[in-house]
């Protein structure tokens, strides 16, 4: 990596560390920096805190998980974009063009409201398993319809339209009003249940997916060029798309079983730092991971703040900031073409 990539990498770290402790001290409670890297030191037996337990328990069992999971859920809808927009060569794609997004969906409400596994099956593991299952929907009808990159995305339109009809079908004849409260402010993305389970199974998974697409950097480069450009400099096209494939899947899946459904960041963020940092995916995955880990610990800041009592769901907020970045981004191959 050249000096520019170095530094920007530095500096959004430096960024992404000051954003997560500024945000937690927005709010309700009176806290202040200091009283956060306090905790935080005290918790990890590194000194004491001398907040009271209530104002512990706000920063420590609170804010913090919740704002350092906005951070990992920005960071791995990132690099799922930046992946898939190299993969299917299509600038327009993001996370939920498979029709993750809305597989888990349909797990989670099929959990939800109509109390599928009888209480052993959470609401996590029900998005999880409808995720997979919509991902496998998608494999099947791309390749049997010749597995070509307008294939898979034709089937994950064809497998989100699916899932989000059976989970509006499924609400609206089972779901009494509080529950349909509830599961849809779950389908709008909403981080307000935030843990330290949560953030510790989506860290891990974001890791090692982060991982295996570095690990497969020079060849997503080269499906830049087209997979006839990749194949001949000895990429195997189709395993290498299926791998990453999956790859991306299972993040995704991984993310919108613990924040539910939060759009345009995989869309948006790619775009914003290649325009900076260049196309080269060995810079522009670590510094997507970081751009959107700042972008959405400040969008779920503003989220739970900008109408305090009441939060706005997540989605509404990247959506309201997505879409005219997307409308940008529409414009702007129609120009490169």
């Amino acid at each position: 990596m050249t000096v520019r990539p170095l530094a920007l990498g530095a500096a959004g770290a430096l960024v992404l560390v000051v954003s997560v402790a500024l945000a937690i001290t927005i709010g309700p409670a009176d806290i202040r920096v200091e009283d956060v890297w306090s905790t935080v030191a005290a918790h990890l037996g590194l000194g004491t805190s001398e907040l009271t337990p209530i104002r512990d328990g706000i920063v420590w069992q609170l804010r913090l998980p919740r704002t350092l999971l906005a951070a990992v859920c920005g960071a791995g809808l990132a690099v799922c974009g930046a992946v898939m927009q190299s993969l299917l060569r299509n600038p327009l794609a993001d996370p939920f063009v498979l029709g993750v997004s809305s597989g888990a969906s349909t797990g989670a409400v099929v959990v939800v409201v109509l109390g599928v596994g009888g209480g052993a099956v959470s609401v996590p593991v029900g998005a999880f398993t409808g995720a997979l299952a919509s991902f496998a929907l998608v494999l099947f009808l791309s390749h049997t319809l010749g597995g070509s990159t307008d294939r898979v995305v034709l089937a994950g339109v064809a497998a989100m339209q699916l899932f989000s009809a059976l989970t509006s079908f499924v609400v609206m004849t089972a779901a009494d009003a509080e529950t349909t409260r509830g599961v849809l402010f779950w389908l709008l993305g909403s981080l307000g249940g935030a843990g330290w389970t949560d953030v510790t199974v989506c860290a891990a998974v974001l890791a090692a997916a982060l991982l295996v697409c570095l690990s497969y950097a020079r060849t997503l480069d080269a499906f830049a060029f087209g997979q006839d450009a990749a194949a001949s400099l000895g990429v195997s096209v189709a395993r290498t798309r299926l791998l990453l494939l999956s790859v991306t899947a299972l993040l995704t899946a991984a993310l919108v079983s613990s924040a539910g459904a939060i759009g345009f960041v995989g869309l948006v963020l790619p775009h914003a730092v290649r325009a900076v940092a260049g196309p080269g995916h060995a810079r522009l995955l670590p510094l997507s991971a970081l751009a959107g880990a700042v972008f959405l610990v400040w969008v779920d800041t503003l989220a739970r703040t900008v109408l305090d009592p009441q939060e706005v769901p997540v989605g509404v907020v990247t959506s309201l900031i997505g879409v005219p970045a997307f409308v940008a981004v529409l414009y702007r191959t129609r120009g490169a073409r």
